[in-house]
């Protein structure tokens, strides 16, 4: 009887574990009550940028999602992390909601606004810049992520998401 109780066990946990430890991670979906694992993205590749509504780089979303339209079919994805921490986001989530989708017709994943550099940082990002030795300096830092949920390369807000620098990268991964 023991035996056939530590099969399932052990292939439960091992399901458990297949997740990369910087996807296995609960967010909350903007505007929203819901939560989501980002395990949900293993095996993608991801682009995980913080953005504001009110930046100078903030027409960074119209080329985000265009990015993400491109290559969606293919196993990628953009999550958009909004965050107060440059002082350039709405303070209510419906507010940035509301701008993303009737400015730029956003429609990739958008996870809640977080803190994304110091103590007070998400868990997401504290294991990203953990990860990578990148902490975001201002809006639009990009981290992208291989589908082994494996930080491979980071931009700065200068960066734009149509450059072939960052293309050519996701078009690589893509491939593998």
């Amino acid at each position: 009887m023991h035996k056939i109780l530590l099969i399932p066990i052990l292939f439960l946990s091992s399901y458990t574990f297949a997740c990369s430890n910087l996807l296995n991670t609960e967010m909350r979906l903007l505007d929203s009550s819901e939560t989501v694992n980002l395990c949900s993205y293993e095996d993608q590749v991801l682009l995980v940028v913080n953005v504001a509504s009110r930046c100078g780089y903030t027409y960074q979303y119209a080329s985000l999602q265009k990015l993400y339209e491109e290559y969606k079919d293919e196993g990628f994805a953009v999550l958009g992390v909004p965050s107060r921490d440059f002082m350039q986001e709405y303070s209510a989530e419906e507010d940035v909601a509301e701008f993303c989708s009737t400015e730029y017709g956003v429609n990739f994943p958008m996870l809640a606004t977080s803190k994304v550099r110091g103590p007070k940082a998400s868990a997401l990002y504290k294991k990203l810049i953990k990860q990578s030795g990148f902490s975001p300096s201002w809006n639009f830092n990009k981290y992208l992520i291989s589908r082994d949920g494996s930080v491979v390369s980071t931009y700065g807000s200068k960066v734009k998401p149509d450059s072939i620098e960052l293309t050519s990268k996701i078009e690589e991964l893509l491939k593998r």
